[in-house]
């Protein structure tokens, strides 16, 4: 038997549970693991093969976080499953984003598609705010919009579902147009197994995230829609790591989301990796600057990073520099980009002494909101 296609199905709405059942087939298992009662240990695995069987099964966990439901769970069954059915449809909790899942599953197997469901009515609002996770363990610090974001950043098929009046449908449309450009759209009610043909030969299928590589996915439209904008923030000068603290929560109103590498000016040789969705907020190492390693660092660097550095070098300061898109919804981009350019060195700043500057940002790997 071939190795069969793995499907990921992700969203906030419960219809995410009717796309799994749409995709049923005689050859095909769909997994969900239910993690509502996580916290307490506890997670539900129900597994459907074909149309005769239908068991749910109570998985006791000694720590019932995703990381570890994929280790000692998901991953087994999905092995066992493999030698058994053609497709498998991983029903994926609605408080589950898809990348790290993609990650773990290929120690396994490939992923054909990621499927996320999307309710035009609510998404929008849920994808710029800053609720927290429901139902969420106490360690788990995510937004509702962190979630949300990326679900759907991460699709292959976006599954349109919900009522919503005009505007919010063209709004939403237009923030899906820029964050997730090369996702094909179908209505809930059009779903059936055929939407996995319509899977684009070069979709990314769930791969993570490159923290040195482009900032936006695919080729998304940049002129502005129905207030929906992309902004670049590109600048070569460091930032001053307490202006930057305090400009940063201009990335928290109005925005969906924010990605890009940050350089401090307290710390030259590390470049800093930071990330948005509504009113949550990462920022974390991204590893060195290729202008703070010697040549064997630079030998190691993958190929597409150091053409960039190479194309772009600049003669004082490397390849280090500050680049920050930004797609909103409601948010000016001349604000946003004036208040990020007052947070960087000033002329008589970069002359002078960097390292006396106090650095809130030295706690960097950790999230901060």
């Amino acid at each position: 038997m071939e190795n069969p296609r793995l499907v990921l199905v992700a969203g906030l709405p419960r219809d995410a549970g009717q796309v799994a059942t749409r995709l049923l087939g005689p050859r095909t298992a769909v997994v969900h693991h239910d993690l509502r009662q996580a916290a307490a240990g506890t997670v539900r695995r129900r597994l459907r093969v074909g149309w005769e069987t239908d068991t749910t099964t109570v998985v006791d966990l000694a720590h019932a976080c995703v990381s570890c439901t994929l280790r000692e769970d998901v991953l087994p069954t999905i092995e066992r499953l493999a030698r058994q059915v053609d497709t498998i449809v991983l029903h994926l909790d609605p408080m589950v984003e898809p990348e790290p899942v993609c990650r773990a599953v290929r120690a396994v197997m490939d992923v054909h598609a990621v499927i996320t469901v999307v309710d035009e009515g609510s998404w929008l609002a849920d994808a710029s705010g800053d609720e927290p996770v429901p139902f969420a363990p106490d360690d788990d610090d995510r937004t509702l919009a962190q979630v949300a974001v990326g679900q759907a950043e991460c699709a292959d098929v976006l599954v349109l579902t919900g009522d919503a009046d005009r505007w919010t449908s063209a709004r939403t449309a237009a923030v899906l147009d820029r964050l997730a450009p090369d996702a094909r759209r179908v209505r809930l009610d059009s779903v059936t197994a055929s939407v996995l043909a319509r899977v684009r030969p070069d979709a990314e299928r769930g791969e993570p995230v490159d923290i040195h590589g482009p900032l936006l996915r695919g080729q998304p439209p940049l002129a502005p829609d129905c207030g929906v904008t992309v902004t670049l923030f590109r600048e070569r000068r460091p930032f001053h790591p307490e202006r930057l603290h305090e400009a940063i929560d201009v990335l928290l109103e109005g925005v969906v989301r924010a990605r890009g590498r940050l350089w401090v000016a307290t710390q030259p040789d590390v470049a800093l990796w930071l990330e948005s969705a509504g009113g949550g907020l990462r920022i974390g190492e991204a590893g060195a600057w290729l202008a703070a390693l010697d040549d064997r660092g630079w030998d190691r660097a993958p190929a597409h990073r150091r053409a960039k550095a190479a194309l772009d070098w600049h003669p004082r300061f490397g390849d280090r520099v500050q680049e920050v898109a930004v797609l909103a919804h409601d948010a000016d981009p001349e604000h946003l980009l004036a208040v990020l350019g007052r947070a960087l060195l000033t002329d008589e700043e970069l002359d002078g002494d960097w390292s006396a500057l106090a650095d809130p940002f030295a706690i960097a790997g950790k999230d901060m909101t």
